[in-house]
């Protein structure tokens, strides 16, 4: 392809990633403030979803105007296909950890069982960091290897995340039988940390994406 079109697809990727780790700082944060029991803390994380809509929406456009005019083919046409994806699944997790520090800091509470949660959601909170974590990492690498190396990391969390979510469900509707009065509490709770182990599953796809974009073969989920 021409350097023109290189130029292009590079500052694409710049642009994805730039979003990816907003996202990722989020998690780090949201992560921090409730190991340290700074709730409060959740509601001073900056993370404009109407901002990643408008960044994603760009891309995409870019991404377009480059099939238009250079009319890419093989590798190539791989690559601008899985960031029209791409863009959403980041999206979606965006909206997925904003959605979780909202909900997390409005529900939980001392009045809660507060240690049983927590036995859990901190240990599925960091799998859900590592899988977003190596998943941007294999946007911009071109080794084949290391690609389908960080592919099945990020699906060892996957499945590390869904086990623990599980035992966090299990625990806490055992607490729901017992404590009537907070279920409700308990419940909104549950939801909140299944926004985390939705972050996972943007992650698997954005690992499925990236190895299509580098590798080829059929899109796996």
């Amino acid at each position: 392809m021409l350097p023109t079109y290189e130029l292009k697809k590079e500052a694409i990727i710049e642009e994805i990633i730039e979003i990816g780790e907003a996202t990722l700082n989020a998690l780090e944060q949201s992560y921090e403030a409730i190991s340290k029991d700074e709730l409060s803390n959740l509601s001073k994380i900056k993370l404009s979803i109407k901002k990643i809509e408008e960044k994603t929406n760009n891309i995409d456009n870019d991404v377009v105007k480059l099939l238009a005019l250079y009319s890419p083919e093989a590798k190539d046409l791989r690559e601008l296909i899985s960031y029209l994806k791409i863009t959403n699944e980041l999206g979606r997790a965006a909206y997925n950890i904003k959605t979780f520090c909202k909900l997390f800091k409005k529900s939980f509470s001392d009045d809660l069982n507060t240690k049983t949660i927590l036995e859990y959601t901190l240990p599925l909170h960091k799998s859900a960091h590592l899988a977003l974590k190596t998943s941007l990492s294999m946007l911009d690498d071109s080794d084949e290897e290391s690609v389908r190396n960080k592919y099945h990391k990020v699906y060892i969390e996957v499945s590390k995340t869904d086990d623990l979510y599980s035992m966090i469900e299990k625990n806490i509707l055992k607490l729901m039988t017992k404590n009537h009065e907070l279920a409700k509490e308990y419940f909104e709770v549950l939801t909140a940390i299944r926004k985390l182990d939705k972050i996972t599953d943007r992650a698997s796809s954005l690992a499925s994406l990236s190895k299509f974009a580098e590798i080829g073969g059929e899109l796996e989920h």
